[in-house]
């Protein structure tokens, strides 16, 4: 029998469209929340610039690619959710629960861990304390991300410009307060949304990092009458020591999958 060729020995050719898209995807991972000219990218990679223009539009739309204006492109919150969506809900969930149990017994508050979908956050998981707090929850439901500590969290410990943060508001209001939120949540290492949701209820979230990104956010809710910024320490004080800086090797998550601790 006579040996295959080489080309049917290493697999069929790549279809050349896709390999471009994929080729861009990576070099823009790898030059980082700078961004990259449209003329670099065709250089570096070899590519005609109308080319790497018409992939880089598709992908636009889509949300795997975001441009500046200045003209450099850079990941879109499509590609950089793509981990976060293979590390999701179901081992998440499962790895973070009996912590979550300790953490709202420890604060005797009510506890949510959640994911980001889009431009809205997913619960995932939550634990209720033994006192009453009258705050409609369940799992499965979502929310906006711009106005949830859980989403605040998350977008603050992503790599996402902040003029890019618009996209994930419904309005131009919202957008200011989510900047404002967001350049507060990375100085503290939280974040907070006061009665923005429900009259008398307030949220304190903290972003669960891995490889220097949020996958996921755990929040605690509160009554707001019992919220000032010595509490809001208090409890994000009380996450960081309950809640492991470093989890397990053997869960089915990247391990460096960490808290991100409040400064």
């Amino acid at each position: 029998m006579s040996n295959p060729s080489s080309s049917e020995a290493s697999g069929p050719a790549p279809i050349e469209a896709i390999d471009r898209a994929l080729m861009l995807l990576i070099s823009l991972s790898e030059a980082g929340p700078d961004g990259v000219p449209l003329a670099n990218l065709g250089r570096d990679l070899g590519l005609n610039k109308s080319t790497a223009y018409r992939a880089l539009s598709t992908m636009r739309a889509r949300g795997f690619v975001t441009q500046d204006t200045d003209g450099s492109y850079r990941l879109g919150p499509a590609a950089i959710g793509l981990g976060a969506d293979y590390f999701g809900p179901a081992s998440l969930t499962q790895l973070l629960h009996p912590a979550l149990i300790v953490l709202a017994r420890e604060v005797d508050e009510l506890v949510h861990l959640g994911i980001l979908n889009g431009d809205r956050v997913i619960y995932v998981d939550k634990v209720e304390p033994d006192k009453a707090i009258r705050v409609w929850s369940q799992v499965g439901r979502n929310a906006s991300a711009a106005t949830t500590s859980l989403g605040r969290a998350i977008l603050a410990y992503r790599p996402i410009p902040d003029d890019h943060l618009d996209a994930y508001a419904p309005s131009e209001a919202a957008a200011a307060q989510l900047r404002d939120a967001v350049a507060a949540a990375r100085e503290r290492g939280y974040a907070t949304e006061i009665e923005e949701n429900e009259p008398g209820i307030a949220c304190l979230g903290v972003p669960l990092l891995s490889n220097g990104g949020a996958i996921a956010a755990l929040s605690v809710t509160m009554l707001a009458s019992h919220v000032d910024d010595q509490r809001l320490a208090e409890v994000a004080a009380r996450i960081a020591e309950l809640v492991p800086p470093r989890l397990p090797e053997n869960v089915e998550l990247p391990a460096a999958l960490m808290l991100a601790r409040p400064h």
